[in-house]
Parts: structure tokens; sequence; C-alpha cells
């Protein structure tokens, strides 16, 4: 069928999370107001709905006497591999600038007495760069800018789930969109496409993510952007329940872990894997620090990670319990490391039992599960090893534009993480590159395209089923990757299901039965997608490069030498190697730089 556009705008934003709704609000600040934001559903996402403990943003240092620069920051955040040295150069530059639109936006990042924003170090950071609002950070963030979006009147469509990314000649000149409630199909004319969906939550089964979160990084794809790191994801342990992180204190109070078998019987089990349960408390503890599983720490806290994943894999269910003491605390805790135990001493917590020590050092937290229906007073949690964040996503230039001309991407959907990323920079990035985007726009020359509002569309006719399958095909290949592409990656499994995957997308094998499911069809084919791609991504790298932060490859050993300086790049399905782009000089002689910068914005 054909359709025409019902809207032309300069810029249309897809997503209403953090780095969404930052975008359309610098657009708009930069004089481009004939622009538009398309969601699914405004409180859906991950930025509202998830957090941790004690959720990190990562800057530049802003307090004390603690030397740091932008060059060292760049160099922080790409240490962990698999960066580009120029979008880290960018991230670290734009920090401060992005943070303090936040704080002026009534964040309340906390500061000491004096006004300085004194931070704390997180994993992988060198300085003391982290600060926090507590665990729902994300969330904060974007109540705020959402709230700078609904003021400034920037239209807001939602229950709009974009289809398809419209090009020509590789250049952006719309979108085609379906209406969640009715199933309607909607078209919009427009010269640039920010990408703000989020990571491809919807690619497992065992996800951390918000339920409400499924990512629509196959838009990109689809559109013809390249796509880099797919490989790369952060697993651990999360409940499943309620889907949340838990890590830091939900560890470091020592809970116990017990397996539940289908037949109801129930065992405390880590003692087994690790012969001695003082080394078993050991290392849960460090779980706590070291929250992501890490071939890195095979012998260390990962040990955890692959023993509740031996636990599922062999049909049982399991769970931390915090209502009785783990063996190897009947005598006390003088058995626990010299670090576990000063930890717990400083916090008041060297006694009772871990809800008792739990409730000693964040009895928020305790709290939090309360609020979801979850009393860890009188019942276990149930966990699971989840994937919790998408490293790789769409590449982009240090404007965050794709390969796809005025096709951009920003927040978790572009894959400027790297491989072992500081906890926090995902949503500095966010910032950053969402702000990097609408700069990009705004002051980059309009060439005339001949785009008008009138912009026909072909879509093609989707025929209705006596049945619909989607949601038992979509269950199916999300556990298929939970089984074979997660954190414990076989490279013949891995090509097995690439295969599959493959013959499901181009047999279409998926089927619905009426005009309302046509969301749930596109979905499928959005999040079968980015499967393949991932699947593409983790081949290459499991057969090549061997073992890495994300995935262990059994038999592989150590990550290759030199891995840090490549990037992983997927297109028609096929992966290859890239060389990482090195971080630039930077700086600059200052009236050269003034030059170039009003040449840049048109001044």
């Amino acid at each position: 069928m054909q359709l025409k556009s019902e809207q032309y705008f300069d810029t249309i934003i897809i997503g209403t999370g953090c780095a969404g709704y930052n975008a359309a609000d610098w657009l708009y600040n930069l004089g481009r107001k004939n622009i538009a934001i398309l969601t699914e559903g405004v409180s859906m996402g991950t930025s509202r709905n998830a957090g941790s403990d004690k959720q990190t943003y990562y800057k530049l240092s802003m307090a004390g006497d603690e030397r740091d620069s932008v060059k060292e920051m760049a160099q922080a955040l790409f240490a962990g591999g698999g960066m580009h040295g120029d979008t880290a150069l960018v991230e670290a530059a734009g920090s401060v600038k992005a943070f303090m639109k936040l704080v002026l936006l009534g964040v309340p990042f906390p500061t000491n007495a004096y006004g300085e924003y004194v931070g704390y170090k997180t994993d992988h950071d060198p300085r003391q760069r982290g600060t926090s609002c507590g665990p729902l950070t994300s969330k904060l963030m974007t109540e705020a800018l959402e709230r700078e979006v609904s003021r400034k009147g920037i239209p807001v469509i939602d229950n709009t789930q974009v289809i398809k990314i419209l090009t020509e000649h590789n250049a952006v000149i719309g979108v085609a969109a379906v209406d969640t409630e009715t199933g309607a199909y909607r078209v919009f004319a427009c010269d640039n496409v920010i990408l703000a969906t989020g990571g491809p939550a919807g690619v497992y089964e065992h996800s951390v993510y918000p339920e409400s979160q499924t990512g629509a990084t196959g838009l990109a794809i689809q559109a013809g952007a390249a796509a880099q790191n797919l490989c790369e994801w952060q697993y651990g342990l999360a409940s499943t329940k309620f889907r949340w992180n838990v890590s830091g204190t939900y560890q470091q109070a020592l809970p116990r872990y017990i397996a539940v078998d289908p037949e109801g019987r129930a065992r405390e089990f880590l003692p087994e894997y690790f012969g001695d349960p003082n080394e078993a408390l050991d290392m849960v503890f460090l779980k706590g620090y070291q929250w992501p599983f890490d071939v890195r720490k095979l012998a260390g806290s990962s040990r955890v990670d692959l023993a509740v994943h031996g636990e599922i894999s062999r049909g049982s269910r399991v769970f931390m319990d915090f209502r009785v003491n783990p063996t190897g605390l009947e005598g006390g805790f003088d058995g626990l490391s010299q670090e576990t135990r000063r930890y717990l001493e400083n916090s008041g917590a060297l006694s009772g039992t871990p809800i008792e020590r739990l409730a000693k050092m964040t009895p928020a937290a305790i709290e939090l599960y309360r609020a979801h229906g979850i009393d860890l007073y009188t019942e276990p949690l149930e966990v699971a090893v989840c994937a919790q964040h998408c490293n790789g996503g769409v590449a982009v230039d240090i404007n965050w534009e794709s390969n796809v001309k005025g096709l951009y991407a920003a927040g978790e959907a572009a894959g400027t993480h790297g491989v072992y990323r500081p906890g926090g920079s995902a949503l500095n990035a966010g910032q950053v590159g969402s702000m990097r985007a609408a700069e990009h726009i705004a002051y980059k020359k309009q060439e005339p395209r001949g785009i008008r509002p009138d912009l026909c569309v072909d879509i093609p006719e989707i025929t209705f089923s006596a049945y619909s399958n989607v949601a038992e095909k979509l269950r199916y290949t999300r556990r298929a990757m939970s089984r074979d592409a997660a954190f414990l990656r076989d490279p013949a499994k891995i090509r097995e299901l690439l295969g599959e995957l493959r013959a499901m997308r181009d047999n279409r094998v998926a089927a619905v039965a009426s005009r309302a499911e046509l969301p749930a069809l596109y979905k499928f084919y959005d999040t079968l997608t980015t499967q393949i791609a991932v699947l593409s991504a983790m081949l290459l790298s499991a057969e090549t490069v061997g073992s890495r932060g994300s995935g262990f490859v059994e038999g592989a050993g150590q990550p290759a030498e030199g891995y840090d300086t490549q990037v992983v790049m997927t297109e028609d399905d096929i992966s290859r190697f890239a060389p990482a782009r090195p971080i630039p000089e930077g700086g600059g002689w200052f009236e050269t730089v003034w030059s170039a910068f009003n040449r840049r914005m048109g001044i």
C-alpha cells in the first residue's frame, strides 16, 4: 500500500529516555524547533525504570586537589578496549558541559559545603570521577529533561512505534511507524533522525532490562547503518521476578545462595563449587564490587556467576536468601578475608543475619524490593545471570552520526561504550552524544534534498493468519540467545543458531491474526535483525579473539594481545575487525580554534 506523510519535521527523535529528551532540548535551544519526539510509550524505557544500589554518573573530576584533565579521562575511557579514541575525547571534553546542564535543570547531584562535586572511584576508574543521586539517578535525569521539553512545548507523539527509517541515496528522508493501540500506519518526512531507543534489550530471555524496554537497533541496521561491538555486553546477577541488579551491598551482606530443584528440594550450593566455604563468602563479597561477569575473574568472583548458571542449566531455580547465614559463618566472621571483615566492621555490620547486615548498610535496598511486592525478611530472592547493558550499537563518528547521512544514534543505541567501560560512563555518553548530535544538526548547512510533507511511501501488505505465533517465536529466539550466546559462548552453537535465525528471517516465519498485533510483528523482526547481527559479531570474536570481558569461550584462553585496538563491525550479517581510531592530540592554538569555531557555528 502507498501512504503519504502526515507532516514534515527537520528532525525526529525516537525515544523518551535521557538521551532522547536531551537531544530535543538541545535542538530547541540551538534554534531548530521544527522537531518532534516519537515514542512507543513515554513511561517506557531503561532510563526511567532502571537503576542500581548507587547509580553512577561518570564525569571529569570537579573537587579537591586531585589532578585530572580531559586527555586523562579520554585515556581512561579508551583503555577499556574496543572504543574509538576520538569519541572518547569528545565524551571527556563534553562531560562537564553535559553534567552542569543537568545540575541547572535541578538534578540533585550532591556537593560539599563549598559547592564541590565530590566524587568516588567506580570500576575501571583511576580517579574519583563518579557521582550519584542514589539508586534512581537516570530516572531523575529523565524527569528533569522531560519537564524542560514539556515546558518548551516540543511535541511528543506517543504510542507510535517506528518500523522503518526511510532513506534515499543513503540519506534519511523520513520514518514509517505504526500506532501501538490501533495498528494504523503513520508516515513522517524529515531530514534527520536521532535514534535514542536504548540498548537492544529484547535480544535475551534472561535480562535485567525493564520489561518495557526492547530497543530498536534493527531499525538502523535495516536502514544500512554499520554497527560495532555488538558482541560486547555486560552480564551480571539480577533478580527475575522484579528486574534489578543485585550488585553492591546485596552481595556484601553475604546472603546464602540456594538452589531449588524441580522436585522442590533446596540446598546451599556455593560451598560445593569452592570447596572452602570462607572462600565462597569472600567471592560473594567481591561480587558486590565486581558485579559484571568478567573472564579475567574466572578464578575469582566470576565463579559465582558460573555456579548460578550451572544450577539453572540443570533445571533448578536459584535464590539469594537473606534470612539465614550461609555456611562458614557458624563460628563468626574470623574466617573471612581481611578486606571482607574490615568492610563489614567499618559498616557496623559484622554480626547478625544477611538481612540485618543489609539493613545496616543500605536499608533502601530492602525497601526497593518491598515496594515491588518482595519482602526480603520473609522470602528468598530469585536470581539469574542476566544481560544488563550492550556496550556496542550503531557505529558513529564524533558527531554521533552513522554512515547513513542524517541518521544519528545516542545513548545505549550508539556503540561508543567500549569493552571495560568505567562504571557510570554510559550516562555521560548518552548526554554528551545526544548533545553532539543536536549541535551537528543545528550548525550544519542544510542541503536542499527535495523532501516534502507529501512524501509517498510503499508499505508491504501484511496477510493476516488464522492464528498468531509471533509471541511464541520471540520467546524461542530469546531463550536460544540466553542459552547459546550470552556470557558462555560456544562457536559451534553460535554458528548453528545464526543459520537458524537467518532462515527464520528470510522465510518470514512469524504470523499475526489481526491489525492490533502489527506492532508485535514488527518488533519481532527488528529484534531478529539485531540478534543476527549480535551472533555474527560474537562468532567472529569467539573464533578469532577468544575470551573477553563479556563472553567466555571454553578453551580459548585469554584475550588476544592487541585486542584493545580493534573494533567489531557488522555489515550484511558479516562481521569484520577494524582498527580503533586513536585519541587525537586535542588542544590547539586559541586563535586558530576560535576561527574554526566561528566558521563551524556560522558566526
